[in-house]
């Protein structure tokens, strides 16, 4: 083999070494103990679309593992959630449970089908405010018409990840119901929304064990 041809080797070596190595920034600052993140950045706190990619750390910082792909984030923008508003919570937020209409295809986070009986309660005087409830619709001890009747929901909640904003501790009124799912072309109203295969590869990628978190912001933030 000449030396010209083992220096190419070598610099492609290299090439591809750089491309695929951890880095250690990220588009939002993280200082937590995570393993897996989701960063899901807008460009202003009143852009309804944002940017949602799928970080793994290593050793030497982070990597992009899934990603960016394109998010619908609340009508309202990304800032200060409540139950008056359709902000998306900025800030970072575990992600530990996950449910759907559909049969779980696939994740590891703990999964529980949905139908007609099951509830995401948004009445904030209710003892269960911003958590799930089962009861057949007419006999709830909550305002049904303040909450969320997930097997009702339609395609959007298919599949999705409980964001958890505002569930230890929870503050009445500070919004509830906050979910990963699928996109049905328009701004959410407040959730993060993003393509229904997008969503399903991301969903079999996170792993309990690496106790992942969502940070949601604005670019430079």
């Amino acid at each position: 083999m000449s030396i010209r041809i083992s220096l190419l080797i070598v610099l492609l070596a290299a090439v591809a070494a750089c491309t695929s190595a951890p880095r250690p920034d990220l588009p939002l600052p993280y200082h937590g103990d995570a393993t897996q993140l989701l960063t899901v950045v807008a460009a202003d706190t009143t852009a309804t679309t944002a940017t949602l990619t799928a970080w793994q750390r290593f050793p030497g910082g982070w990597r992009a593992e899934i990603g960016p792909l394109p998010a619908f984030v609340g009508r309202d923008g990304i800032g200060r959630a409540s139950e008056n508003s359709a902000h998306t919570p900025a800030g970072v937020w575990t992600l530990t449970e996950a449910f759907g209409i559909a049969p779980n295809d696939g994740t590891s986070l703990p999964y529980r089908q949905v139908g007609d009986a099951d509830w995401w309660v948004s009445d904030a005087d209710a003892p269960n405010y911003n958590r799930y409830a089962h009861c057949a619709t007419g006999t709830c001890e909550f305002d049904e018409h303040a909450s969320e009747n997930l097997g009702m929901a339609g395609v959007a909640y298919d599949h999705a990840v409980v964001i958890d904003y505002n569930r230890q501790p929870v503050v009445a009124g500070a919004g509830s119901a906050f979910f990963l799912h699928i996109e049905t072309g328009r701004p959410t109203a407040g959730c993060v929304a993003i393509a229904a295969a997008d969503l399903r590869t991301v969903m079999r990628w996170l792993d309990p064990g690496a106790h992942p978190v969502i940070n949601i912001g604005i670019t430079g933030r």
